[in-house]
């Protein structure tokens, strides 16, 4: 089968099949996302820096929540965008490797943020007398750093190994993105190495952070239970609904991406890419609306952020 060599080789980016004629409208959706996640989760890293009371670990952790969504959409829409508004949809393979390396990545650290949020979850209700004690600063700082490496770390290897392949004439990925496993089913050569290496990765990440979520809310469920009171109980799991909102946002889509993959063959393309676009692009601009909504302080703060810049102007305009 002829391929291209490493020089002249790039890939054609896919948008939502069959709907190329509406692709320009579709861009305003697209538009009003990526603003709505930049001002959304740059919000939330500004009202906990800016407000003492929310100088705590959970507002800390929800923090790196927010900075995972601002990478993890400045990965994915930059290309998206060009495809529906320009019809854009060549990529080169060096801009293909490191977009499917930043996507990953963030993706990972997503996954270890909401798992570290669980375990904060889990000492609060658990070991309240304690929480402050044992989420120090400097344990904070250390489990991010420890998020950081993770996730960098094991996907160094990826765009390495994927690089040395050479690749076949069809080169149409089946995403608006570059993913590890759309560029590698394009390699004219073996990708066991590939296809196991990313195998690990997944497992060791994304599989391994959902069952120890699994686990700790079933620990905080097991200490909610044991409180005498029904209105303590409540308040407790009432701290756990965005994190619990979090998950779903990120896991759900992640889950049927997987079945539709596993089991392609009753999957249309469009629900494959659509089903992709809920993974990647919603939990960036929902998770900030979610926290906002059920976090108390983080909404006092706004409504006097927004009503002290609307007094102003008024003021203005009365003068």
């Amino acid at each position: 089968m002829p391929y291209l060599n490493h020089t002249d080789s790039s890939f054609f980016l896919t948008g939502l099949p069959g709907l190329e004629a509406v692709h320009i409208w579709i861009s305003i959706p697209l538009c009003a996302m990526y603003v709505a996640s930049l001002a959304g989760n740059s919000l939330i890293l500004w009202v906990v820096r800016a407000e003492p009371s929310l100088h705590q670990p959970m507002y800390y952790f929800l923090s790196m929540l927010a900075v995972t969504d601002l990478g993890l959409s400045a990965s994915t829409l930059p290309s998206m965008l060009p495809i529906y508004m320009l019809g854009l949809r060549e990529v080169p393979l060096d801009v293909c490797l490191a977009q499917l390396f930043f996507i990953h990545t963030f993706s990972i650290m997503e996954s270890s943020v909401l798992l570290t949020m669980a375990f904060d979850r889990f000492v609060a209700i658990s070991n309240p007398l304690r929480y402050g004690p044992i989420l120090t600063s400097s344990r904070i700082a250390g489990l991010g750093l420890t998020i950081v490496l993770r996730s960098v770390g094991l996907h160094i290897p990826a765009p390495i190994m994927l690089k040395r392949l050479p690749y076949c004439r069809h080169r149409l990925l089946s995403h608006s993105y570059c993913l590890h496993p759309d560029v590698m089913k394009l390699a004219c050569a073996d990708t066991r190495v590939n296809s196991a290496y990313g195998l690990f990765v997944v497992l060791s990440t994304l599989g391994l952070d959902s069952v120890l979520i699994v686990l700790s809310y079933v620990l905080i469920l097991q200490t909610v239970l044991s409180i005498a009171s029904k209105a303590e109980r409540l308040k407790a799991l009432n701290t756990c609904v965005s994190h619990i909102c979090a998950v779903l946002l990120f896991y759900t889509p992640l889950i049927g991406l997987s079945m539709i993959h596993r089991f392609g063959q009753w999957g249309s393309p469009c629900s494959r890419v659509l089903l992709s676009y809920l993974h990647f692009l919603i939990p960036p601009v929902l998770n900030p609306v979610v926290y906002t909504i059920k976090t108390k302080q983080i909404r006092l703060r706004m409504v006097r952020v927004f009503w002290s810049s609307g007094s102003a102007i008024r003021d203005t305009q009365g003068h």
